[in-house]
């Protein structure tokens, strides 16, 4: 591809926003000028783009008629401050937050329902779902023929990245205090994060749910086009770095075939089957990987129409930097 666009990466020093760049780079995406900004406190850093350091800027000053591509990798106020002067501007733009609603901005993951795409206009307005429901819907997609799915209960034990740089720090800190038999004081985490397991992520709602745990149910709908499908979510905080994890059950009204199931989730793109009898893992298998590695597929213990499994990947990679770098090249021959 000989054209090349003008993109802005908001977020820019940030465990996604610096990924989304990296992937940007590793996938030749056609990139002329790139524009990194983060907010006053981050202006003025640099991060690494093809050999050359770009220098980020306040996202304040910055004019989106500039470019024809715009990342928001940052939080979902930084979205609603800057989404609407960006797309006034005519700037397409892909949202990592969650904050725009569905009618303006669509939930797309490639693997799952990159149809959508087609019925939308320039400048368009397009959301990357969680992490955690992006690989949810990588795996599921192609499991909607087999399954008359009625119900989908997930357990999701979540990397302290999903909650940026300073849990990564606080996670190290706290393993180092206990290792040399220091005391510990927990700053970012309300309790002791290493070594443990926290039972939520986020504030709970006054029915006991989280922002996290009801964006997931959301998104998932939404992306499989299945809005009335019950799922029950519980996210788990897990003394893990990168990485999340997920025991998943789908019921379903009938009979499950596993050789039905396991040849299409072979077949699947953006997924990689592990062999019977052994079982992926975060650090062992997902990290720093392009796919969702799904093991353990088992039907129930006394329901034959009960389908377990269980799903890592990399949070910050696959499920967030590099689903958005894949929508926004499907995105790029209507912008060139």
């Amino acid at each position: 591809m000989t054209q090349t666009l003008d993109i802005a990466v908001i977020g820019a020093t940030g465990t996604v926003g610096e990924t989304l760049v990296q992937i940007l780079e590793e996938r030749n995406f056609p990139v002329a000028n790139l524009h990194l900004l983060a907010s006053s406190e981050s202006a003025g850093s640099s991060v690494l783009f093809r050999n050359k350091n770009v220098r980020v800027r306040e996202v304040d000053e910055f004019d989106f008629s500039k470019v024809k591509l715009v990342f928001f990798a940052a939080g979902p106020a930084i979205t609603l401050s800057y989404a609407a002067r960006a797309h006034a501007a005519g700037c397409s733009l892909i949202d990592l937050s969650g904050a725009l609603p569905a009618d303006q901005a669509p939930q797309i993951v490639p693997e799952a329902n990159a149809e959508v795409l087609a019925s939308l206009k320039a400048p368009f307005q397009v959301s990357s779902p969680s992490p955690s429901a992006t690989s949810l819907a990588v795996v599921l997609a192609p499991l909607l023929d087999l399954l008359d799915l009625q119900y989908v209960n997930v357990t999701a034990n979540l990397a302290v990245s999903a909650q940026g740089r300073e849990a990564v720090t606080e996670l190290a800190r706290q393993t180092a205090e206990l290792l040399n038999m220091r005391p510990l004081e927990p700053t970012f985490f309300d309790r002791q994060m290493a070594f443990n397991l926290l039972a939520q992520v986020g504030t709970p709602d006054a029915q006991g749910h989280t922002l996290l745990e009801k964006r997931l149910v959301r998104e998932l709908r939404q992306v499989l086009a299945q809005p009335l499908l019950k799922i029950s979510a519980t996210c788990v905080q897990a003394p893990v770095f990168f990485g999340d994890s997920f025991s998943v059950t789908l019921q379903s009204t009938k009979a499950v075939d596993l050789k039905k199931i396991n040849a299409a989730l072979e077949e699947a793109p953006g997924i990689e089957l592990v062999e019977a009898g052994d079982y992926p893992t975060a650090v062992g298998d997902a990290v720093g990987q392009d796919v969702v590695y799904v093991g353990r597929v088992r039907s129930g213990v006394d329901d034959p129409a009960e389908l377990n499994l269980w799903l890592t990947s990399d949070n910050v990679r696959k499920g967030a930097a590099l689903n958005a770098v894949q929508v926004a090249e499907l995105l790029i021959k209507d912008l060139l």
